[in-house]
């Protein structure tokens, strides 16, 4: 047993004596190999593989937002001359509502003043027939009054024991009347 236990410390010993594989100069020339050959391997997979499609990825991005920002271009040039044509309708819209309103105005004075016309000559006409009819109960309450003033001239004149003639009745009652 003493033999096995000289035996690993011994291995032990040359385990640490030569140190880290990393480090030892006698295996320099195999990693430099291996590097090179690993360097070379990453330089053709990125160079043939993975660059041409990060490129051909880019050069999508850049050509999609390039179609996109001219798209964009294209649609604000639309959206503005929609907007011209929608504020133009739109103004055309409102001359058109006051001509409209012109017009109604228009038409509605027209109409108001025909019928106060209207109603203007039925008032004339109602005031003259009233006028006439005043007059007529005016003609007819002198009349009224004259022979009552007649009869009453007759009845005093034959009451204070007087005869009175017609004629002089009349005389002496339209003279008063007259003023």
């Amino acid at each position: 047993m003493a033999s096995t236990a000289e035996t690993v410390a011994g291995a032990a010993g040359e385990a640490t004596e030569k140190g880290m594989p990393q480090l030892n100069f006698g295996t320099w020339p195999n990693q430099i190999f291996w590097l090179v050959v690993a360097l070379v391997i990453i330089y053709f997979v990125l160079t043939r593989i993975a660059l041409p499609r990060i490129a051909a990825v880019l050069a999508e991005r850049r050509g999609t937002i390039g179609n996109d920002l001219a798209a964009a271009e294209e649609l604000k040039g639309k959206a503005k001359a929609a907007e011209k044509a929608y504020n133009l309708a739109l103004e055309q819209a409102r001359a058109e509502a006051n001509k409209i309103i012109a017009a109604t105005k228009a038409e509605i004075k027209a109409d108001l003043d025909a019928a106060m016309a209207k109603a203007d000559a039925e008032i004339s006409a109602k005031a003259a027939e009233s006028e006439k009819r005043i007059a007529e109960i005016r003609a007819g309450a002198m009349d009224a009054v004259s022979e009552v003033a007649r009869d009453t001239a007759g009845a005093l004149v034959s009451a204070l024991g007087g005869q009175a003639d017609a004629a002089t009745i009349d005389a002496a009652v339209a003279a008063r009347l007259k003023g």
